[in-house]
């Protein structure tokens, strides 16, 4: 079993601060699993957590996920997808215990960070995740390469096919080089209007 390397280190950091400060502070930390397995695992952990009188040291459970746009024969449909798929995001108080409970929880595999000490997230990178699992936007899925024939669906050049010149996964837009009036002719689109050419 995996020893956490917990020294001086640990004990200078978790009593530094004014004397206003009530103690340790939580951080965030990331804890790989067997992917597919982390829903499970996000229940197993807050089960233990309170189980075992641990709800004050570990605070949330968060398995970071996002809403996608797929199309798949030109049915658009809203998927939730894992953004990290194997791991998890842990908001907890580092010491022994709390340690000892998260890394004993069934399907937890290991903390991640350098040998056996857990590696805590900056605060941008919180930030970033949180944003982007946060976000209203659902994101829309890539499913068109450079290069490739398409069809456009809908707007001005429906029934036009042409090839893939560029696409903007952040926009969910594609310049689709169609050939009008015997030229080739770019057209952005939006990956909504367009098919691959059957």
């Amino acid at each position: 079993m995996d020893e956490l390397e917990f020294g001086t280190d640990f004990q200078e950091e978790s009593n530094e601060g004014s004397e206003e400060d009530s103690g340790p502070k939580s951080e965030w930390f990331v804890i790989h699993s067997y992917s597919g397995m982390e829903n499970k695992v996000k229940k197993n952990l807050e089960h233990r957590a309170e189980s075992m009188g641990m709800t004050d040291r570990i605070l949330q459970v968060v398995v970071p996920t996002e809403t996608e746009i797929e199309i798949k024969d030109g049915v658009r449909r809203e998927v939730e997808r894992r953004v990290f798929p194997g791991y998890i995001l842990i908001e907890m108080i580092m010491d022994e215990d709390s340690w000892y409970v998260v890394r004993n929880t069934p399907g937890v595999t290991s903390f991640v960070g350098m040998g056996n000490k857990p590696s805590p997230l900056s605060a941008d990178e919180v930030e970033r995740i949180m944003s982007r699992i946060e976000s209203d936007e659902p994101r829309i899925k890539v499913s068109f390469t450079v290069g490739e024939r398409v069809r456009i669906i809908e707007g001005p050049f429906a029934e036009f096919t042409g090839v893939v010149d560029t696409i903007d996964p952040d926009k969910g837009r594609a310049r689709v080089m169609v050939s009008f009036f015997n030229r080739e002719t770019p057209v952005d689109v939006d990956f909504l209007q367009l098919e691959r050419e059957t």
